[in-house]
């Protein structure tokens, strides 16, 4: 996954906003969520490990599709969740999925309708909705986001606008399996945002295009349809533009 594509190339992935479009309120945001994902990377690397090795400690052999840690990261106050696991041959290591269950959702987010649904949505409290995938290296950096169709995390599917609302509401603010890696995750979410939100858009383009094109199929159980798109990340990169715009704004 070394550059950016998508499941149907007359579907291009539009490129997300830059930081000279950013209002002030989400300027400031992105910068914060950078000093504190800064923060926690720094406390990581100085305890000689990283986010993916913190993710592995203690949990025996790394089998590809197993969820780790064992059982999945929840945050009971929060109502989030996140797992990592592997089981893709393209250079990444492993990736994060993200989640957001029902009870933290504001009630006017509601399944999206107009789908098949030849195999059953998780409902009730149940509900959940995945935000987005992080791909990560061999050294326990991310190096790239991407979005999937519904029968890989048998998630709820929720529109692209509605998912995106619900990323301010991610974050896990407990000490399992690490204080730091959670910190971590959190606060890079809130960075990326703009990269994530142009992730979610166009993977309800894709869906609507691929649904008109196999109109027998249920697209949300489509196997032949995995991934939507994927972006590759440079958060040092994207934080210069930040802090560098934030520069020329100020003389």
């Amino acid at each position: 996954m070394s550059s950016d594509w998508t499941a149907l190339p007359r579907i291009p992935l539009i490129p997300p906003v830059s930081a000279a479009t950013l209002d002030a309120a989400e300027h400031m945001a992105l910068q914060e969520a950078a000093r504190q994902e800064q923060q926690a990377l720094l406390a990581l690397s100085r305890g000689g490990t990283n986010v993916v090795a913190e993710i592995l400690k203690g949990q025996g052999t790394f089998y590809e599709m197993n969820h780790f840690p064992e059982g999945d990261v929840f945050d009971n106050q929060s109502h989030c969740q996140y797992y990592y696991h592997a089981h893709r041959e393209d250079g990444e290591h492993g990736h994060f999925h993200t989640f957001v269950r029902r009870p933290v959702m504001p009630a006017d987010i509601q399944p999206a309708p107009g789908f098949v649904r030849s195999e059953p949505w998780p409902e009730g409290d149940d509900e959940l909705a995945h935000l987005i995938c992080i791909s990560m290296d061999n050294w326990g950096l991310p190096v790239g986001l991407f979005a999937t169709n519904r029968w890989v995390t048998d998630q709820t599917w929720y529109s692209a606008e509605d998912s995106i609302r619900l990323l301010d509401a991610f974050a896990v603010d407990h000490a399992r399996p690490n204080l730091a890696v959670n910190q971590w995750l959190t606060q890079f979410m809130r960075l990326h945002r703009p990269q994530i939100a142009a992730l979610l858009q166009h993977r309800d383009q894709v869906i609507t295009a691929w649904q008109q094109a196999h109109p027998e199929r249920d697209v949300m159980e489509d196997r032949e349809l995995e991934i939507t798109g994927y972006l590759a990340v440079d958060t040092q990169s994207w934080i210069s533009e930040l802090n560098a715009f934030q520069a020329n704004a100020s003389v």
